[in-house]
This record gives structure tokens, sequence and C-alpha cells, in this order.
């Protein structure tokens, strides 16, 4: 066992030369920060949408662009960032891009929690009417929840003056309204194809947020783009509804045929693994307790590795998990941002190094035992010990080896005692014992 723990050992301590060095923002003046969102509102996004506007206030820039495109997303997803924007110090400006983009269902919400909205020509906005997803398909919500929906959006239009009657209907009667006529109806403040000009029509536009008077500049503005990190591309990826029900059904599966098949390892923790996450996906599970019940998960399958023979399975679905659950790690605020990105790099420099390891240790083991096809029958070990009571099969140690066995005579041998090795049927030793074999010859 010894043997088995040092190696782990010596990757865990390798594992944290990789710490990274932090990196600090520099504050920058006449600046906008730029985020895309060209896919379905999710966990991640709002994570993304998060992380981006606290780093716009230590910027200090004058505004934060939203480049819109989407179909809809996440109710609770799309309320918190909402709530970012009402919560946030500085402007929010929503630009609806390029031409043939939309900001359907959960995009009007955006567009009409925004402080200034912007569509270019060619853009939809509305339907917004909520639905309720299941393995079986997607139907419309029940009238409760419509009707909050429907007042929610009220209160968003109301509070940036916008018309209260087409925000309703956006969400009851799933109203749907192209740049123009939005234009018209006074869902959005301007119309422009692109950010360029947009910014060309913001300059030297005032407005009023939070008691404060904002006046724009937007001449030779220099523009940060923000990016998805690894944590929120994760999150975006699972929290997708598609992605969350295939992850809760192959998890399902899983455990079937691990519980159909014990011993097998591989079906059961994979399933585990992919229903801890379809349950985050689908908003059961917050962040914090996703990450941490991986985190736990995957010590407890690294600990069995080295106390079981897992052949590597156990360690391998162990890193795994460790990984997925770093990327979840719960952030506290008073914990500095550092030490998370640290320990995360940490974290996945011992799953990368665990899992090369038990690769490297599989790839020995199918190849001894090539090899050890490729010699012939098995007949160097004259005489066995039985680890497993033959009754008449089970398990013998010959040669340091553990291996499968018979007892030719169909004769029960208790564990401990000696057998002689009179044969070999592919990877099953053909075993007497020994006070037979030395009375009655070989077979």
């Amino acid at each position: 066992m010894g043997r088995k723990v040092i190696p782990f050992l010596l990757v865990l301590a390798l594992s944290f030369l990789l710490f990274p060095a932090g990196a600090r923002a520099q504050n920058n003046d006449n600046t906008f920060y730029l985020i895309s969102i060209r896919e379905t509102i999710t966990t991640g996004s709002a994570s993304f949408i998060q992380r981006q506007l606290q780093l716009a206030e230590a910027e200090g820039v004058q505004a934060t662009i939203i480049l819109l495109d989407t179909p809809g997303g996440l109710v609770d997803a799309t309320l918190e960032i909402n709530r970012l924007f009402r919560t946030h110090p500085k402007p929010i400006i929503i630009l609806v891009a390029p031409s043939g983009a939309m900001a359907a269902s959960a995009g009007a919400f955006l567009v009409l929690g925004a402080d200034i909205a912007v569509m270019a020509p060619g853009t939809t906005v509305g339907a917004a009417q909520p639905i309720t997803m299941s393995p079986a398909g997607t139907e419309p919500a029940d009238d409760k929840t419509v009707q909050f929906m429907a007042s929610h959006l009220r209160s968003l239009a109301r509070e940036n003056n916008r018309p209260v009657d087409i925000a309703e209907r956006f969400v009851t009667e799933n109203l749907t309204l192209d740049a123009w006529e939005a234009l018209e109806e006074g869902v959005i403040d301007f119309m422009a194809a692109n950010k360029e000009e947009m910014l060309a029509l913001l300059d030297d536009y005032s407005l009023e947020k939070g008691g404060i008077t904002f006046t724009l500049r937007t001449e030779d503005a220099q523009i940060i783009q923000g990016e998805m990190n690894l944590r929120e591309q994760v999150q975006n990826f699972v929290s997708n509804p598609q992605i969350a029900f295939l992850l809760l059904m192959l998890g399902g599966l899983g455990v079937y045929l691990g519980l159909s098949a014990p011993g097998t390892y591989v079906p059961e923790i994979l399933g585990s693994l992919a229903l801890v996450l379809a349950v985050y996906g689908l908003g059961l599970f917050s962040t914090n307790v996703a990450g941490v019940i991986l985190l736990v998960i995957g010590i407890g399958l690294l600990i069995a590795e080295v106390f079981t023979a897992g052949f590597g399975i156990l360690g391998i679905a162990g890193a795994i998990s460790l990984v997925f659950g770093s990327i979840l790690l719960p952030h506290e605020p008073l914990m500095d941002p550092d030490w998370y990105a640290a320990f995360r790099t940490t974290v996945l420099g011992v799953g990368i190094a665990v899992s090369i390891l038990l690769l490297i240790v599989i790839q020995r083991v199918i190849s001894s035992r090539l090899r050890r096809k490729q010699r012939g029958p098995f007949m160097a070990a004259r005489s066995a010990r039985v680890t497993q009571a033959l009754n008449p099969r089970g398990t013998v140690k010959a040669q340091g080896e553990l291996w499968n066995a018979r007892e030719v005579d169909g004769q029960t041998v208790e564990e401990g005692e000696q057998v002689k090795v009179v044969g070999q049927e592919g990877l099953e030793l053909l075993v007497k014992k020994e006070s037979q074999s030395q009375g009655g010859g070989s077979a």
C-alpha cells in the first residue's frame, strides 16, 4: 500500500509549482466595457456578467455595453442579471446587433432592464412568455407564473420609463416587435447598425441613475472586451437546458447499468458525476453546493483508489470530479481572489498529473497482459495460494499476481490453502489441491 501512496504524494507536491501570479487591472479613463451574449442565457452568463460589472466598476469606466443576440434562457439567470443591472452604479447599455439578431424571451427582459436600449435595423425583441422544460419537451408555464413574470416586466418598464402595456404583452401575448416598431413604441432609445454608430449617437448624451446624472463622452472612446473564464464556460455549458437534460439521462443510465453489473465501477461512477452536474445545470443545486459535492466525491475516489484495486478507474474519476469541483468552487467575498485562482490551478494540476500517472499504469498493465498472452500458457508457477475460496471457482495468488482460478475436480478449497497449477484456459488457471495432485499425478 505504501508504494501506491508515494506517487500520489509526489504528484500533489509537484502540482503546487503551478501557482499563478495574480494580475490586477489598471485604471483607464474614457473607456467602455463590452460584453457579448450571443447564446442561451444561463447561470454561466449571469456569473460572467457579474464578474465583468465588478471589473467595470473597479476600472471606473463610463458605462458597460451588452452586445445581445439570444433566443432566451433561464428565468433565474435572467432575474439575477437584471438585479445586477439595477444595482450597478454606472449606466448599462444594451445593443441588439447585428442585423438578424434577436432579444427574444429572456432577452426582452434584459432590453427593458437596461438604462439605454439600442437595436440594429432588422432585429427583433419580445416573445417573452415563460415555458417549462422536461425531457418530454416544452409547454407553456401555468397562469400564476405568467402573471408574475408579466408583473415583473411591467415593473422594469416603469422603472426605466418604457411602455408598461407593451412590456406586459411581451409576456401575456408573446408580442414581438422589430427595431422600427420598438423605437416607435418607446421600448428602445436609439437605433444603430453597430457599436460604432451607437457610440456616435450617444456622444454627450445624459441620463440619470440612482440620483446621479451621467453624461457620456464617446469620442475616441476605448473599448475593453470581456471574455468568459474557464469557470464561466463550464457553468455556461452545463447549465444549457439541453446539455443538462442529456447529462440527466446519461447519469440515470450509467447508475442503472452499474447496478445491473456491479463491480465494473465505470458506469455508476461516471453516471453519478453526470447526475451531480445535471442537477446543478437544472438549477436545483447552487454553484457552491455542486462545487463542494464534487470536491468531496473527488477526494473520496482518490482515497478509494489508494486502498482498493480500482485499476485506475477510481483515480481518474476522482481527478475528473476534483477538476469540476474546483471550477465550481464557491467564492467567499472576504477571501483573496488570487488565492482562488491559485487553488484552482493547483487542483487542475493535481487532476491532470494523477490522470497521466494512472493512464501510464493502466497502459503498463494492459501491455503486461498482452505479453503474458503472447508467451502462451502460464505454467511457470507450480503452486499458488487461494485468496478467495474456490467453489470451484475463485481467485489465487501465483508469482505475486492475482488470477481467476478453477478447481478442475469441482472440489471446494478454502482461503489460505495451497493448490497446484495444472493448466490454463485464457486468463483462468486450472488448479488442484496439493494433497490430490501428489497422489493422483498431473492432469
